[in-house]
């Protein structure tokens, strides 16, 4: 259920099926020369439809703004403060769970420490703010690393490398202009620098040249995978985490492998 293409009946329709909600949260950022600037929003939004068809399941508008540090200096990118990020998550998933919702899956698809950071102290927050909300803070890339981590070449593979080549050859080929290049950051060693780009010139992280379009569909495939079981187990265990008062923020392998 697409909330940005239902009718207000349908939306209410669609809360005797569900109270589960995926928000996609993105960013507009470089990726490179050859990826386009809503790489992380197209990622985390296209997985969210995906898993909708097959699960009932509502998905949010995705947001398209995230907080960028290392990639700040590089042109296109627009970042926002990590409390702004925080207010925003806040203030949306308060106001689905006005509307019927118990049960929100953060799906981001930046993956920025400070952005990830700032989605789960927002959720911490939510819990002990809404007694009866069950928050999962999921990172996109890491379960496309994790899930694809056969299909991958590249062993340090990250921001728009093989993995997010891959996976935008997939599901938006025109967006992609040329075949990218080989690169890898070179900040010194725990100390903060101005000018970003004088040590991430290219804005890549990875080997781009290794992605391909069939890849991108498996890797989709297996990341929409693991946010349907993600939705099935949270959906579940609604009362445990609320006891609990844990949020979700990282599945590690094991985890993974209970709700395969």
């Amino acid at each position: 259920m697409i909330i940005e293409e239902m009718t207000m009946s349908e939306f209410d329709a669609g809360l005797k099926i569900t109270q589960t909600v995926l928000i996609p949260f993105g960013s507009v950022e470089e990726h490179g020369d050859h990826l386009p600037l809503s790489t992380d929003t197209i990622q985390a939004y296209e997985v969210g439809k995906g898993a909708a068809k097959l699960i009932p399941l509502f998905v949010a508008p995705p947001i398209h703004y995230g907080s960028c540090r290392s990639t700040s200096c590089h042109p296109g990118t627009i970042s926002i403060s990590t409390s702004t990020l925080k207010s925003i998550m806040k203030d949306i998933t308060r106001s689905l769970y006005t509307q019927g919702m118990r049960n929100v899956i953060v799906l981001t698809g930046h993956a920025g420490g400070a952005h990830r950071m700032a989605l789960q102290d927002a959720g911490e927050e939510l819990l002990h703010e809404i007694p009866d909300i069950t928050i999962a803070v999921v990172t996109e890339y890491d379960l496309a690393a994790c899930e694809g981590r056969h299909l991958v070449e590249t062993s340090n593979d990250s921001h728009a490398g093989e993995i997010e080549t891959s996976r935008i050859l997939h599901s938006h080929p025109h967006l992609v202009k040329g075949d990218g290049k080989e690169e890898y950051p070179q900040f010194p060693m725990g100390i903060l620098v101005r000018d970003k780009r004088k040590y991430w010139p290219g804005g890549v992280w990875g080997d781009p040249t290794k992605g391909t379009a069939e890849k991108g569909r498996l890797l989709e495939e297996l990341v929409v995978r693991r946010i349907v079981a993600l939705v099935t187990e949270i959906a579940g265990a609604e009362k445990k985490l609320t006891q609990t008062g844990h949020v979700h923020n990282r599945y590690d392998q094991d985890s993974l492998g209970k709700i395969q």
